[in-house]
């Protein structure tokens, strides 16, 4: 109560849906994801009392673990968040049950079913059931086809399947995985996770952009001159090279992560709030999209690839003197694309969208630059001119910043630019959930809002057929350009900006 007092934003607060009776059934339960991001999120979930005292998580993996071995294996790893609450753990942890499975397995299938009958009479779950494949992409469709082949995605309304990503490697296998997923459950039984959709300040665009009338008569052509999107690690390959020497930045972070941030800032407003008129403006505004220059993608992409870098305290090594990474790699780390939306919100405002490993900072944003005023009418302070920026901040210190000028101190009539800034942690007094922790509870609960769909992937998997293509065909045409480890990239990202005037937001 008190707080609520001092701080009348916080009134409301945690006031989201009980999830119901289910079991959650995990594949790969003994690997990373799943004690690093699902089961703190569910004991987070747990913590706020939204999951029912009939709830139930079966990890399923091949190593032969029992119920305890489980128990105590996520205990070990949760530490200190379980030091804060024990006897929560204690409670939650009862209903922490494992099961060794291997997919490819059919007898293992006949097993697994009897022990989800045995685990729905032990915890009262009701044959309500997620599937979560924290798997090998590789086994992505075949798990699912063994799961379906058994009989457990049979019933369409109480049995649920979350794919990780990444969805397919390019536009083909995208397609033909879903092809297989859809002949083994319906749509909307079919959930394609992407983490960053959980934040709590990306589902804000929406709300910033369609709950205030101030917003949304500027978010066009006619007031943005150009909308900048970032995801800046300042991190390395770590543990992940022999994924990341697969995939590279373009697969893991653009293709998924800063293109579902396109779609919420690029979408037209969805008729109603509800899953299926959000995705469907969602899917629109992506096969909207293209690249400025498809014939020739390498004109509007950049690749980089970090090489040493750091302090003699922390010296940071070059990508290729990663452990696992080819000597001679030439797998990207950074990339920057330009991309151009055809419709009539969008034409001809220009869209950046940059990420890479082992940068200057840790951020992920959205940046707004609104159009110059038709007239200048007073003189710069020092600095000069400063347009008009929005900035919606994803992470870390999520809110968002407008940019804008005022009257400089003293007689003169000169303008300078300054800040306003929102807080999500000043404002609401809380940290933002992590991203499993919402999209986890969505599943569970059967909401697909911010989920992909179908069209959604394939969209976004073709508006980079270009430059996967082009890779293939004449990877000279591709340099991956060095640069060094703790700056924001090669100069030539730089270029790619400096063409139309403009420079990437330096925080």
């Amino acid at each position: 109560m008190a707080a609520t007092l001092t701080n009348p934003l916080r009134v409301g607060l945690r006031q989201e849906r009980v999830i119901p009776p289910q079991c959650l059934i995990v594949f790969g339960a003994s690997g990373d994801l799943t004690h690093r991001k699902l089961i703190p999120a569910l004991f987070e979930l747990f913590l706020q009392r939204r999951l029912s005292s009939e709830f139930a998580v079966l990890g399923c993996a091949r190593r032969p673990w029992s119920d305890e071995i489980f128990r105590q294996t996520m205990a070990e790893r949760l530490q200190p968040a379980i030091a804060a609450h024990p006897q929560s753990w204690e409670q939650f942890s009862q209903g922490l049950f494992y099961e060794p499975v291997d997919l490819q397995q059919p007898e293992h299938l006949v097993r697994l079913a009897q022990r989800l009958e045995q685990v729905d009479r032990q915890r009262a779950t009701r044959g309500e059931r997620t599937f979560y494949l924290s798997v090998s992409p590789a086994f992505y469709g075949s798990g699912a086809r063994a799961l379906a082949g058994a009989g457990l995605l049979a019933d369409r309304q109480r049995s649920r399947l979350v794919i990780e990503k990444p969805f397919g490697t390019d536009y083909a296998s995208a397609q033909q995985l879903n092809r297989v997923v859809r002949s083994c459950g319906q749509e909307n039984q079919i959930f394609r996770i992407d983490h960053y959709l959980g934040k709590e300040t990306v589902q804000n665009i929406m709300v910033l952009r369609f709950a205030n009338s101030i917003f949304e008569p500027l978010w066009n052509r006619n007031h943005i001159s150009s909308v900048q999107i970032t995801a800046a690690e300042t991190v390395g390959v770590e543990q992940r090279a022999s994924y990341y020497e697969q995939s590279g930045a373009l697969k893991d972070m653009v293709q998924n992560h800063l293109t579902q941030m396109l779609a919420l800032t690029a979408m037209e407003p969805p008729g109603r709030f509800e899953p299926e008129s959000i995705r469907n403006e969602k899917a629109k505004v992506l096969q909207a999209a293209h690249l400025a220059s498809p014939e020739q993608p390498w004109t509007c992409c950049v690749r980089g690839q970090y090489g040493s870098g750091g302090t003699a305290e922390r010296p940071m090594a070059s990508y290729r003197h990663e452990p696992g990474v080819d000597p001679h790699s030439t797998t990207e780390t950074y990339v920057a694309v330009k991309l151009f939306i055809d419709n009539w919100r969008w034409q001809g405002v220009p869209f950046y969208l940059r990420t890479g490993k082992h940068l200057a900072k840790r951020l992920s944003e959205v940046t707004l630059t609104f159009r110059d005023a038709p007239v200048r009418l007073f003189d710069a302070a020092a600095g000069g001119v400063s347009a008009n920026q929005f900035v919606i901040r994803i992470q870390p210190n999520e809110g968002a910043t407008f940019r804008f000028e005022v009257k400089a101190p003293g007689s003169g009539m000169r303008s300078r630019p300054i800040s306003m800034n929102f807080s999500y942690d000043d404002s609401f007094g809380e940290p933002s959930d992590e991203g499993y922790v919402r999209l986890l509870a969505d599943a569970m609960l059967g909401d697909p809002t911010l989920f992909t769909r179908s069209d959604e992937v394939e969209a976004a998997w073709r508006l980079y057929t270009p430059i996967l293509e082009g890779l293939k065909q004449s990877p000279d045409k591709f340099p991956a350009y060095p640069y060094e480890a703790g700056t924001w990239g090669p100069a030539e990202s730089d270029e790619l900006l400096a063409r139309d005037g403009l420079l990437w937001r330096r925080p």
